[in-house]
């Protein structure tokens, strides 16, 4: 069984917001101009890429992707040896876009991440993404009973 766990998109939501209204813009003027299909290709890069990553519980390794024009998946499995852990981390993104008046205007993003750590207290990557320290704490439980991994001591 796998499972994806979408985490963050490429361009932020600015970016993908605006990749968005390029793909619309690109379907409408395809009909008039070839330049619609680069507006097409343009937008669907970037208002549809995101980052994620794959769980596989019956094969025991995860990976990291790169989801490109949200469909093309890249990235590199990593098998989950017995001397890795799991952890939470706090996230604190904020992204940044300025106005027509030029005023920034910044969207936080806050949440907590399960992390995967190797035998060497390094992160490897980033598993699953939510909102509360509750609910990370229950989808960690699981994710180590599943996996038949330990978990870092976590403060409170």
């Amino acid at each position: 069984m796998k499972i994806h766990n979408k985490l963050d998109k490429s361009f932020g939501p600015v970016g993908s917001w605006a990749g968005i209204c390029l793909f619309i813009v690109g379907i409408v003027t395809i009909y008039t101009s070839l330049f619609g299909l680069v507006l097409i290709i343009l937008g669907a890069f970037v208002g549809f890429s995101s980052t994620s990553a794959i769980i596989d519980f019956d094969l025991q390794k995860v990976k990291f992707s790169n989801d490109l024009f949200g469909i093309i998946k890249t990235g590199k499995w990593i098998p989950i040896e017995p001397s890795m852990k799991f952890g939470i981390k706090e996230s604190s993104i904020s992204w940044r876009a300025f106005s027509r008046g030029n005023r920034p205007i910044d969207i936080p993003d806050n949440d907590f991440r399960l992390i995967l750590i190797d035998g060497d207290k390094q992160e490897i990557m980033q598993i699953k993404k939510t909102n509360s320290l509750a609910s990370a704490r229950l989808e960690l439980e699981a994710l180590c009973n599943v996996l038949n991994v330990s978990a870092i001591d976590q403060p409170d």
